[in-house]
């Protein structure tokens, strides 16, 4: 036994965490160290048994362009160097540098905006050349080498060492860990409304009563999650590295050194080199469930499968290959279906954490997610952007056999592939289609992947879709630059500004609220009032206690106690779940209506004619305002005509029963040919809106951002007497102009491409980076929607219009400063006009 308790359960505590590997020891201490020593930690084996004492120990900041990422590795390294002080046990934490290694084009893009953003973000990462890797790494062959980005204080820990670390200043703050007594359910029970909220856990040795209880378990989340009905779709797959006998050249001052391009990392290990192995097609590790009894076991290593990858592998350091084997290691790591991590509440279970699926980043962002975890339970709402890991973005559909051994075999393989903006998942695809998928593929459908739906992403040759005979290759394709299907996006584009785009949005979530408290409840969790008259949509933002955004909706008042609220689809299983949370014991049901409606999007300055064309009621601007919504015919069908807009444009959103979708699709395209309607994608859809300053929440806003700094004041109302989730924090707020601000960016010179995190510089200082990017093909040069905050680099000053003015403005694109202009209206239509015409 490794310094735990056996037996002696307590019969209660405040907290109750599920797991002894480095993510559960994390929790558990950083909970302790924030003041709440009531936790208790329950391991079924011994500390580090799952994955935690296999892991390679890497410590590695570069390679993100997730804020929330970089800053969790930022914290974890830091958090790492000083451990041991604090507790007296080893990290093995050793700063013996990083190199990635950039072997073609492509990477040498992808990894130059990673390293401005992670500067931007703190990082002290440098660009070199073949040369200074040699130097670095003399063993390595740099013959092909374009470029190496170099840290010179990140590097290599012990994952045991820093788990037990962990551990230790956990129990000195008074944590209680108990080893050898498995968790075998999470125990729930009837809470507000009926719905379950976590009360404690049932082991082998009692049950243990709890507020809060966080399954941190590894690879065995999924299956413990799953007895109380909440869905974790991670897998565990094989993982590989292999240590070489020592060989001349490897010593302990080695840098870590990264060759995505040939699958493979590299680091000392015992005066031989460890080579890990991240390769293309992966495979999943019993699918059908993780045995219970397994604890510190390998997987019989599969050498056929992987001998190419570990040739290609071995071939960046010629000595390797001739150096005698001592280990060919294989373990199971878990993988999720976005190569996200699983953290957050869960969905469906009140009080109940999940921290799981961290796609072999749990060493190096296991200090940052214990402190976000705990500093979320104890304070009710979390610190940092969590719409990327928030459980509720996954599906349950993802948790069944197939979709998870489809997937993971494809997710390890991405941990190392070109991160091209454009690139989708291949594996378990189409489990989600829209009642037009088949018409929409018929006119040349080009379908990219939204929460497990089939959306189009552009449209390529076909009846009526992309230039006459256009074969242009598929988006995951494309690289950084332009590709032959921009042609397509640019037409789609230009169509719904000059003429009428036709649009599949069925995969947007879509909720009926009903009850005669429905407009009570609805109105308490929006910061926009939305009790009006029957027949208008609000738009507006659900806000937690602290004011941060936790959903950008629609509400639609039908009748007096019958709305429709419309969210994006990644927000689906969150807004679902805020919806029900909020309802408690008022008499009002929410019904996840979205399966049983298409929803068309008609737009653009010929809409109006289109769709008078096919009804006989008046949709006038006189009869049918911007945001009136009315019940019409259209052709066989009564359909949910409402006059609203993502892209911009005079514009209609048609909500259709699914069984009328095909009939009411072939109706509007067969008329659509009289005034030149197009069928129209998601790029063309996310062009129009950010040129427009649309915002996108999971995207440009999250659950850090105030109303305030997102530039949606408009969207509130703060009228007397009105209460809402969240007014106080928007009340402190209201008055001096923010010292962050989301602003509209644009690039003056017409070629370079914006896609997303770009840094934004004003005279020659950092100022922000680009939440969301696309090409503004009406106003001519690469646009996006920035969060610019001074204060990060200087002196905090409020973001005004002026401010943005008074100096010149910059984007780095990949190493190169571009002049930029930024605003705090749209650059496209500022007025609105188009809108209401």
């Amino acid at each position: 036994m490794v310094g735990g308790m056996v037996g002696g359960l307590p019969g209660r505590a405040r907290v109750v965490v599920v797991g002894g590997g480095v993510i559960g020891c994390s929790i558990a201490y950083h909970l302790a160290l924030l003041g709440c020593d009531d936790v208790l930690l329950v391991e079924r084996d011994r500390l580090t048994s799952g994955t935690t004492w296999h892991a390679a120990g890497l410590m590695v900041r570069f390679g993100s362009t997730s804020q929330t990422s970089t800053e969790l590795r930022s914290y974890t390294h830091d958090l790492y160097r000083r451990l041991e002080a604090e507790t007296g046990q080893s990290t093995g934490f050793r700063p013996v540098g990083f190199v990635e290694l950039a072997t073609d084009p492509d990477r040498l893009e992808e990894y130059r905006r990673v390293a401005a953003f992670n500067r931007y973000c703190g990082v002290d990462v440098h660009e070199i050349g073949p040369r200074e890797v040699a130097e670095l790494f003399p063993p390595a062959r740099t013959d092909d080498v374009l470029a190496g980005f170099h840290v010179v204080d990140d590097g290599r820990v012990n994952p045991v060492d820093v788990t037990m670390a962990l551990a230790r200043g956990a129990r000195t703050r008074g944590v209680r860990i108990v080893e050898g007594v498995a968790v075998e359910r999470v125990l729930t029970r009837r809470g507000p409304g009926g719905l379950p909220e976590a009360c404690g856990v049932r082991t082998a040795q009692g049950d243990v009563e709890a507020d809060v209880v966080v399954l941190a378990a590894g690879m065995w989340t999924r299956e413990l999650a799953a007895r109380s009905a909440v869905a974790a779709p991670l897998q565990a797959a094989e993982h590989y590295y292999l240590i070489t006998e020592p060989f001349g050249g490897i010593t302990p001052d080695l840098p870590v050194l990264e060759d995505p391009a040939r699958y493979g990392y590299y680091r000392e290990e015992g005066g031989g080199l460890m080579v890990g192995l991240f390769e293309r097609e992966a495979a999943p590790w019993h699918v059908d469930g993780v045995p219970a009894d397994f604890s510190f076991g390998t997987i019989p290593p599969d050498w056929d499968r992987t001998a190419p990858y570990l040739e290609a592998a071995l071939s960046r350091v010629p000595g390797a290959a001739d150096a005698g084997v001592r280990t060919f290691f294989c373990g199971p790591e878990s993988f999720t279906p976005d190569l996200r991590p699983i953290v957050g509440e869960a969905p469906e279970v009140r009080g109940l954490f999940l921290a799981a699926g961290l796609n072999s980043i749990g060493i190096l962002t296991g200090g940052g997610l214990g402190r976000v975890v705990a500093h979320w339970i104890l304070e009710g709402v979390p610190d940092v952007d969590v719409t990327g890991m928030d459980p509720a973005r996954l599906h349950p559909f993802q948790t069944t056999p197939a979709y998870r051994g489809a997937r993971t075999a494809e997710s390890l393989g991405r941990v190392y592939a070109a991160h091209h903006p454009t690139s989708v998942a291949r594996t378990a695809r189409g489990a989600r289609r829209s009642p037009l998928h088949d018409r929409l593929a018929a006119a040349g459908a080009r379908f990219t992947e939204v929460s497990g739906w089939e959306s189009p992403s552009w449209f390529g040759s076909g009846p009526s879709g992309g230039p006459s005979g256009a074969e242009p290759e598929g988006p995951e394709e494309t690289g950084w630059g332009r590709a032959g299907w921009f042609s397509c996006w640019e037409a789609e584009h230009r169509a719904v500004r000059e003429g009428v785009g036709l649009f599949d949005l069925s995969f947007m979530a879509t909720f009926r609220v009903a009850g005669r408290d429905a407009s009570a409840v609805l109105d308490r969790v929006s910061a926009g009032a939305v009790a009006g008259p029957p027949g208008r949509i609000t738009y507006t933002q659900w806000l937690n206690p602290a004011g941060g955004i936790e959903a950008d909706v629609t509400v639609t008042r039908l009748d007096e106690d019958d709305f429709l609220v419309v969210a994006s689809d990644t927000a689906h299983r969150h807004v679902h779940a805020w919806l029900r949370r909020h309802l408690g014991d008022a008499h009002a049901v929410v019904t996840d209506v979205t399966s049983g409606w298409a929803l068309l999007s008609l737009q653009g300055p010929r809409s109006r004619d289109l769709l008078q064309a096919l009804t006989s009621a008046d949709v006038s601007g006189a009869a049918l305002g911007f945001r009136d919504v009315r019940e019409i015919d259209l052709g066989l069908a009564r359909v949910l005509c409402a006059r609203i807009t993502y892209a911009g444009e005079l514009g209609y959103e048609l909500h259709v029963p699914a069984e009328h979708a095909v009939d009411v699709h072939d109706r509007l395209v067969a008329a659509g040919a009289a005034v030149g309607l197009r069928p129209a994608g998601l790029r063309a859809l996310s062009s129009l809106r950010l040129e427009k300053g649309y915002r996108d929440h999971g995207h440009d806003i999250d659950n850090t951002d105030s109303i305030w700094e997102a530039g949606l004041g408009f969207a509130v109302d703060l009228s007397p007497g009105r209460d809402f989730v969240g007014r106080d924090a928007v009340l402190a707020a209201r008055g001096a102009p923010p010292v962050r601000r989301l602003a509209q960016v644009l690039l003056l010179d017409p070629e370079p491409l914006l896609w997303h995190a770009e840094v934004v510089f004003r005279a020659g200082v950092p100022v922000g980076t680009v939440r969301a990017g696309s090409y503004g093909w009406t106003l001519g040069g690469a646009v996006g929607l920035a969060m610019i905050e001074p204060g990060v680099h200087g002196v905090a000053e409020p973001v005004t219009q002026e401010w943005l003015d008074a100096e010149p403005l910059e984007v780095d694109v990949a190493g190169r400063r571009h002049p930029a202009r930024a605003s705090l209206r749209p650059l496209y239509d500022p007025t609105s006009a188009r809108v209401r015409s």
